[in-house]
């Protein structure tokens, strides 16, 4: 039975690969959302009220004031999200136990690899105040053989998992479309792209990656050395 919202899902978001994935889901979902930018570039996800729902102060995280029973329920960690979202709605995560169970090892796969590794590559490709070789070498080769396995995988099908389109490919599309900053070439990987320009032609995709993003171009995190104190080089308190 189709499940309706009537009072708006809090999303808590800054347009990044890990944010894009639930604003394309929520896009995807045609429910009612409130935009709640949390600027990484400043430190707002260090804030205690933020931090009351996402204890490992990073963003996404949603708050569903309509959740189990009736009451609200925060959710952190974009994949629990998306699960979270998938089994409430019905849609984009299958039912049945084959194409679900097909569907989380590609959405475990893009959480554990096609997403760190991604983000180290960034990290040393882009940020790194020095250019450490090893460093830049092992992270970049890490990203050519994921999107190898990723080519491969869409070698005979439309989509990663169950035969269909589901979470897994938006958690995926999310990194993959940050290819050029990860040095990648998709003419090496011809499934790839084929795959991109599907997604690229849903509307709700494009909506989804369009979210925050006036904002986020008022700030350039590459360039700006006090955002990047903020981000990088956290420790336990």
């Amino acid at each position: 039975m189709a499940v309706s919202q009537t009072k708006p899902i809090e999303l808590y978001y800054w347009p990044t690969p890990n944010g894009w994935k639930i604003s394309i889901m929520l896009e995807e979902l045609d429910v009612p959302y409130d935009l709640k930018l949390v600027n990484i570039g400043r430190g707002e996800q260090f804030e205690p009220d933020f931090l009351k729902i996402a204890p490992n102060n990073r963003m996404p995280a949603i708050v569903d004031p309509e959740g189990p029973g009736g009451e609200p329920i925060s959710i952190f960690e974009s994949g629990a999200i998306m699960q979270y979202l998938g089994r409430k709605f019905e849609r984009f995560y299958p039912s049945e136990e084959r194409a679900r169970v097909e569907t989380e090892e590609w959405l475990m796969w893009q959480m554990g690899g096609f997403g760190p590794m991604l983000g180290q590559n960034h990290h040393f490709r882009v940020y790194a105040p020095e250019k450490i070789e090893y460093a830049m070498t092992r992270y970049f080769n890490e990203t050519h053989r994921l999107y190898g396995v990723l080519n491969k995988r869409l070698a005979d099908r439309a989509y990663v998992a169950a035969g269909e389109y589901t979470i897994a490919d938006m958690a995926i599309f999310g990194w993959s479309h940050r290819w050029e900053r990860q040095g990648m070439d998709l003419e090496e990987f011809p499934h790839v792209k084929a795959w991109r320009e599907r997604l690229l032609a849903r509307s709700a995709v494009v909506r989804g990656l369009n979210v925050g993003d006036t904002e986020a171009k008022t700030s350039n995190i590459a360039e700006d050395k006090q955002a990047q104190s903020v981000l990088f080089n956290q420790r336990g308190s």
